[in-house]
């Protein structure tokens, strides 16, 4: 019954894996994707997206990081998992979920989708570059141009030697936007016999039991839903074992926020950081009440100094906009 943190571009970099896994309830991790063309990728870059490569491929709290590529090369995407897998990657994951449309308009995510034997192709490619002990695995939607194709890839990758197939339960066309059609992981499941994990939706621990007993997943991957409450893996973790946990204090997420802002700060400049702070901010609306009060206020603010102040003040009141 795995909790998996899902890798989000822009948002979900090794800074925030460090710290929600080190809030608990975490099993594994996926880096953003890696970016794979005609040209051979550094190992620069490698470690850029997964810094974890330095202390075998967990993070500081002992979770376990896997390597993500994207791209539509079997070739050049068999020679990055290898090139992934040389330099300490215990798990080389396959994104071919990606909705993003200048990523499907270069051949890459979801619109690999409407190409089943490619995927296989793909896939199966960087099966045989890899060595046998490292976990080969890929992550999908429901389809691109509908749900119909999510049964005939899953089977291309399970055939091609995916240790595990994680389904977004929607498709391309239905971006992000409620509901998710968690039925649809249940057909892929019974249709394979690799391991199937549900994502998509899951928001509550209530979500995440209603997620697995329409999908007959024992596994999740959670994205939004732990940006949004950085506790729920262990909420979650803690009703699997019949227990209760308390709700994470708005106190101690703000301090979250400011652990994220000390780990950019040193190589990214004040309005970049408070971007990126935003943004976390912004998640952080649909969970807790307090953010949602200091929004109009916070997302005026440019610099970080002024930005932390007003997070602190929003602990007890809302502050104004510096």
């Amino acid at each position: 019954m795995r909790i998996i943190l899902a890798p989000m571009e822009g948002l979900v970099d090794a800074p925030i894996r460090e710290i929600l896994t080190g809030v608990g309830g975490i099993d594994r991790s996926v880096t953003e994707f890696i970016r794979v063309t005609q040209g051979m990728l550094p190992p620069r870059i490698f470690y850029k997206y997964a810094p974890e490569l330095h202390q075998g491929a967990r993070t500081q709290a002992g979770v376990p990081v896997a390597v993500q590529l994207l791209g539509s090369d079997p070739v050049m995407m068999a020679r990055h998992g290898a090139k992934a897998a040389e330099l300490g990657a215990r798990q080389v994951d396959i994104n071919f979920g990606c909705p993003a449309k200048t990523v499907n308009r270069h051949k890459g995510g979801c619109v690999l989708m409407r190409e089943p034997e490619l995927m296989h192709h793909i896939t199966a490619s960087v099966r045989a570059a890899v060595p046998a002990e490292v976990s080969v695995t890929a992550k999908m939607r429901l389809g691109y141009d509908d749900r119909s194709m999510a049964v005939a890839c899953a089977e291309a990758l399970a055939a091609a030697g995916a240790a595990e197939i994680v389904v977004h339960a929607r498709s391309k066309v239905d971006g992000y936007k409620p509901p998710a059609y968690w039925e649809e992981i249940a057909r892929v499941r019974e249709a394979v016999t690799c391991q199937v994990i549900a994502n998509g939706e899951i928001w509550t621990v209530a979500d995440y039991w209603r997620c697995r007993e329409v999908t007959g997943c024992d596994d999740v991957m959670i994205g939004r839903g732990l940006i949004t409450r950085p506790d729920l893996a262990r909420q979650i973790k803690a009703s699997q074992a019949g227990e209760t946990v308390p709700v994470m204090r708005w106190s101690e997420v703000v301090a979250l926020i400011k652990a994220y802002g000390a780990e950019l700060e040193p190589r990214l400049g004040d309005r970049y950081v408070t971007g990126r702070l935003k943004q976390w901010l912004n998640y952080l609306r649909k969970g807790y009440p307090e953010a949602e009060a200091v929004w109009p206020q916070a997302r005026k603010i440019r610099d970080v100094a002024p930005f932390y102040g007003c997070l602190e003040t929003s602990t007890q009141t809302v502050c104004s906009a510096a």
